[in-house]
């Protein structure tokens, strides 16, 4: 295992990730990658503009004899997913991401990598900085929160753009080329109540504990969802309901998860129980946790369940809603709900049961509906917002973007799956995504725009385990240069 990441090929696209693996950027904190990015652009002495949303646009003009080309725009989102195993402490707003070399992956200590999208945003660094690559006119397009919400996208106006083709750098999988993705919507219930302080009654002892689901995956919640690996939320709210009718338990809070597009992790509940339940909830915990690593056995190696004495709380949610709670989360949809008719090996809809957060005199239960298909996409918000309405929570949908789907047939792609057998030697798949890509978007602004999306393999974005193959990048990197040696001319 190597820290260093200078001695990989090829090195102009790693120097700049190591670079930027020194710059914190989680989502919604991109104040020092943004100056860093045009900054950059300015050293080069290029044309760099940032817009009212904060992103960033370098041109860079057309080498000479190249004039004439179509120009292009190579965009990357500037944000990553904060992730950490919990026993990593690390702030994401100021402590650096550490890079490693292990075999053939580069990782992170702890954490998750950014590779997801920094290594698309790196080598177009290094496409910008070269001075040997021939191409025509380029655009390098740096978007704000793609990770959150697509921030970026969304406020990009008509206009800024000169591009008639674009190459998104955001895909995971070498050897496909992306031409369609999910769109997404946020939902969001929320049950607001009044907290009721602890009522101990005089004639019995009460204990308190903090169980808590742990050490599982997590991922992507576009690209990992049909893994079925384990939803910590999910998980913790079938104990609870066994828990709250055999052991007389009371729910003061919870907490899980922490990122809409990341299958979460862990999650923890504070829980209130009499003294004399104390025994059997421990061996209930001990029961389900023998029980979820034997159905999980072979997808989440490290799962764990604990439960630990805690001091007594001062409040707790009143019992119907945490009846409610507890049943609506039992009840509602989490995870792949249909793949696409006539192609099973490609997923159509899903959903991410992301977060349920407490707080003062409310808890907020956040989802991540995704699909290719619109009408199904409202059929999924539907069933979710209809189990918790009947909970009695309020529920809203926020941050809705467009699925993507560009020409099978068009020439550009013809060109692109032609330099790619030519360079590589390998026919590419031509494929959609489940993730959602800020394509959709980005051609609701410009329609008459051109796009393709590809990149390296990444494996596990969104959590701790991410990992990108080395060798792939370099094949990236020769078939993106070498497309853009190979843009055709205007008109």
């Amino acid at each position: 295992m190597k820290n260093s990441l200078s001695s990989l090929q090829p090195t102009e696209v790693w120097s700049h990730f190591e670079k930027l693996c020194a710059i914190p950027r989680p989502s919604g904190h991109l104040e020092k990658v943004t100056r860093y990015v045009a900054d950059f652009g300015r050293s080069l002495g290029l044309e760099t503009q940032m817009d009212a949303v904060g992103n960033v646009l370098i041109r860079k003009p057309a080498t000479p004899g190249m004039e004439n080309r179509r120009p292009v725009v190579l965009q990357a989102h500037l944000d990553m997913v904060p992730q950490n195993d919990s026993h990593v402490p690390h702030n994401f707003e100021i402590d650096p991401i550490c890079p490693y070399v292990d075999g053939e992956w580069v990782k992170a200590q702890g954490t998750t990598l950014g590779a997801d999208n920094g290594i698309g945003l790196s080598s177009i660094c290094a496409v910008l900085e070269s001075k040997t690559l021939r191409h025509g006119p380029i655009e390098a397009l740096f978007t704000q929160d793609e990770e959150t919400g697509m921030t970026g996208a969304k406020g990009l106006t008509p206009g800024f753009l000169k591009g008639e083709i674009l190459l998104n750098t955001d895909s995971e999988q070498e050897n496909e080329i992306y031409v369609g993705c999910a769109g997404g919507v946020n939902i969001k219930a929320t049950f607001r109540y009044r907290d009721e302080p602890v009522d101990l009654g005089p004639d019995e002892a009460y204990v308190s504990y903090a169980l808590t689901i742990s050490g599982l995956k997590g991922g992507h919640s576009g690209i990992d969802i049909h893994l079925e690996r384990g939803n910590a939320n999910k998980l913790l709210f079938h104990f609870l309901k066994e828990a709250v009718r055999n052991h007389k338990v009371r729910l003061s809070s919870v907490s899980g998860g922490n990122m809409r597009n990341a299958i979460p992790r862990e999650a923890t509940a504070t829980v209130v129980l009499p003294l004399q339940e104390e025994a059997a909830l421990l061996s209930s915990v001990e029961t389900y946790a023998q029980e979820m690593s034997a159905e999980y056995t072979r997808v989440e190696e490290n799962l764990s369940f604990q439960a630990e004495k805690v001091d007594m709380p001062l409040t707790w949610i009143p019992a119907p809603v945490q009846d409610d709670l507890i049943n609506a989360i039992v009840a509602c949809h989490d995870g792949v709900l249909r793949r696409v008719p006539g192609a099973p090996d490609m997923i159509e809809t899903s959903s991410n049961l992301a977060i349920v957060q407490s707080a003062k005199d409310e808890i907020n239960v956040l989802f991540l509906a995704r699909s290719s298909n619109e009408k199904m996409k409202m059929y999924l918000v539907s069933m979710i917002e209809s189990v918790f309405a009947l909970a009695g929570a309020k529920v809203e949908t926020t941050g809705n973007y467009p699925g993507w789907q560009s020409d099978l047939y068009s020439p550009f792609l013809q060109l692109a799956k032609k330099v790619h057998v030519d360079t590589l030697g390998v026919e590419p798949q031509v494929m959609i995504i489940h993730a959602g890509l800020e394509c959709g978007i980005i051609g609701e602004k410009y329609p008459d725009m051109e796009m393709i999306s590809f990149g390296p393999t990444l494996r596990h974005p969104h959590s701790p385990d991410e990992k990108v193959e080395i060798a792939s990048v370099g094949r990236f990197w020769k078939f993106l240069t070498a497309l853009l040696e190979n843009i055709p001319e205007k008109g």
